[in-house]
């Protein structure tokens, strides 16, 4: 009886073993080239991703510099429409914003519009839209600028909450350094706020920074 049961459970470990060796060995290999592929993939996307956006920056500022607002117009957001901040801080309660249909509307018109106050005297700054786009928007040649994506290159003494106010969102900055006659304090920038619809990117925010008091 004792010979059997030693005999049963040798028997047991050679089959335990054989089922053990049958089971598939993972490929390191497989595995190795797998996360090279994805980590490829994500590579190729971001850089795709980063192309599109500067290739939107680019075609939003040269629409501006030619006051071709009908192709601006159509690099509004078709939901969520468009703000305009005048200075660094997004105020998203005061800050001027419309719609596709409204920017639309008024563009070609002579309506004045409030866009926020003005720094130092606090005036309210009215303009119609073509006014405030060509002498405040762009004040200056921001197709010669120097650009960045998602990185602040230009800042003064104005508090800068672009990230707080919109966040997970990709934006462009557009900096045109000062000029040594005005101790470089003549600075400018124009931040582009962008989000992704429908496979093509959209301006949600257009948000200029400068020298404030």
């Amino acid at each position: 009886m004792k010979k059997l049961l030693i005999s049963m459970l040798v028997l047991g470990f050679v089959v335990a073993c054989k089922k053990e060796a049958g089971k598939p060995v993972p490929n390191e290999i497989d595995t190795i080239i797998r996360v090279k592929t994805d980590s490829a993939t994500i590579i190729k996307d971001k850089a795709k991703k980063e192309e599109a956006l500067k290739l939107a920056n680019d075609e939003v500022l040269k629409a501006l510099k030619a006051k071709d607002y009908k192709t601006f117009a159509s690099f509004i957001h078709p939901e969520k429409g468009i703000s305009f901040s005048m200075y660094a801080f997004v105020n998203q309660k005061e800050d001027k914003h419309f719609s596709k249909a409204d920017f639309e509307k008024y563009q070609p018109t002579k309506t004045l519009f409030t866009w926020g106050a003005k720094d130092g005297s606090g005036d309210p700054y009215k303009a119609t839209i073509n006014d405030y786009l060509g002498k405040w928007v762009f004040s200056k040649d921001f197709t010669a600028s120097q650009y960045s994506l998602n990185k602040f290159v230009g800042g003064g003494n104005s508090l800068n909450n672009l990230e707080e106010a919109y966040p997970k969102h990709d934006f462009t900055e557009n900096y045109i350094k000062g000029t040594e006659k005005s101790s470089e304090m003549d600075w400018k920038t124009l931040r582009l706020v962008f989000e992704e619809f429908q496979g093509k990117y959209y301006v949600i925010a257009v948000v200029n920074d400068q020298w404030t008091i």
